[in-house]
């Protein structure tokens, strides 16, 4: 049996969603990508004045911005489908899931590389 059969498409299992469940997560999402959507705003419109590293900063939030755009789409397609029982392009999406939190995270090493000022 395959490793993504063992991990994602098990039968027999079984949970109760709490009521609190699709508020909490759906707010938190927008939540978090209304934040990162600020900083990365403010960073870019700080960049001139702090320099480089700022700017780094602002591309690891653009970075976080784009995962949860993909965890979105990720969710459409397992609405899209869970009816047809084809979830060959969730998994497709899902593979790369992490990709942006690895990107954002080398943004951030690179914008504390850069930080050249430290304080006194």
């Amino acid at each position: 049996m395959p490793l993504t059969a063992l991990l994602f498409l098990q039968t027999g299992l079984s949970a109760n969603q709490p009521t609190y469940f699709f508020p909490v997560f759906i707010g938190l999402l927008a939540a978090g990508g209304v934040g990162w959507l600020i900083a990365a705003v403010l960073g870019f419109a700080r960049a001139r004045a702090f320099g480089a590293s700022t700017r780094w900063f602002s591309f690891a939030a653009v970075c976080l911005i784009i995962y949860h755009i993909q965890f979105i789409v990720l969710g459409f397609l397992v609405i899209l489908g869970a009816p047809r029982n084809d979830f060959d392009p969730v998994l497709n999406v899902g593979a790369f899931l992490n990709l942006f939190i690895v990107l954002g995270a080398f943004c951030a090493i690179m914008g504390f590389v850069r930080l050249t000022n430290p304080p006194r």
